[in-house]
């Protein structure tokens, strides 16, 4: 795919991210004392949230790593493919055009709005979401960082510019008229960055646009993929907000990529409590004091109970 060894050899790495099979690590902790622990952290406020693709599947968007999840039939785009592929770019696009809309319908869950009530009660110092689905932000909470980004914005990778999600679905919409209405989409549900299951056929006849400011075709969600790393200055603003912070409760994440794992070690490090709410094994797992193996719904609705929120 890519005549550049040194693209291809990111781009291998990026895959081996993506397709890293998290196993259980730890004994889960027994759920009642799991509960009290969880409380006890956020009696002490300012603890800082970290939360995954766990937070929005009853919204209706899957996760990639549980046993239903998205990784079964397929995987996301790499970096590398979106700045070197044009054939994937076009494939992407082709998916996404149909799935932006399917995203865009799926509302704030339980869980989201959970997140809300204790930011209102001043429990927490924020939310880092490894999530592009902007529901918390819906859902009410003001202090997010969106670690990755979200899918409302279009960078250009050959002059930068950023363009309006909207405006740039306006002209795909122009270039490829009824498309919409003659794809079937193979997959039930969407995918967790954005795009649908399409038919190769399709893809085939789905038409790309040039950057309405240079004329490029290297379009991509201005989100950050696998293979490409977090911009520093937002980065930088999460580490700041773990530093101001009591202790750290990871919700609905595996935290298998590194991006979020990190604020598991870091956390260790500056001797802070670590506690985990998922309902599957995650990389951090073995480095919580607390692992509370349940829905993460049923689990916010107890944290409020237990808060008398």
């Amino acid at each position: 795919m890519f005549e550049d060894p040194a693209v291809a050899m990111v781009h291998r790495s990026a895959v081996r991210s993506i397709e890293r099979v998290v196993q259980e690590t730890a004994q889960p902790t027994d759920p009642a004392e799991a509960r009290e622990r969880v409380l006890g952290m956020l009696r002490n406020p300012r603890v800082l949230v970290v939360t995954g693709a766990g937070m929005s599947t009853e919204s209706g968007i899957p996760d990639y790593r549980s046993p239903g999840g998205r990784l079964r039939t397929g995987r996301p785009m790499t970096y590398q493919e979106f700045a070197h592929s044009p054939a994937q770019v076009r494939r992407y696009w082709a998916r996404a055009f149909v799935g932006i809309r399917h995203m865009r319908a799926a509302a704030p869950n339980r869980a989201h709005y959970a997140l809300v009530e204790l930011e209102r009660a001043g429990l927490i110092r924020g939310i880092v979401t490894q999530n592009v689905d902007g529901l918390h932000t819906e859902a009410g909470s003001r202090e997010v960082i969106a670690l990755h980004g979200d899918m409302e914005r279009v960078v250009c990778l050959d002059c930068g510019a950023l363009h309006e999600r909207s405006l740039i679905d306006a002209s795909f919409e122009q270039a490829n008229p009824h498309f919409l209405e003659s794809v079937r989409v193979t997959g039930s549900m969407i995918n967790p960055d954005g795009d649908v299951e399409l038919s190769p056929a399709d893809v085939e006849r789905f038409r790309m646009i040039p950057c309405p400011v240079c004329g490029g075709e290297r379009l991509k969600p201005n989100v950050v993929y696998f293979g490409e790393n977090v911009p520093r200055a937002r980065r930088a603003e999460a580490d700041r907000w773990l530093a101001e912070s009591t202790s750290l409760l990871a919700i609905g994440t595996s935290l298998a990529v590194m991006s979020g794992y990190k604020f598991v070690l870091d956390a260790v490090k500056q001797g802070k409590p670590v506690a985990v709410i998922n309902g599957g094994p995650g990389r951090g797992d073995g480095k919580a004091q607390t692992v509370w193996r349940t829905s993460v719904g049923d689990a916010l609705d107890e944290v409020l109970d237990g808060l008398d929120l």
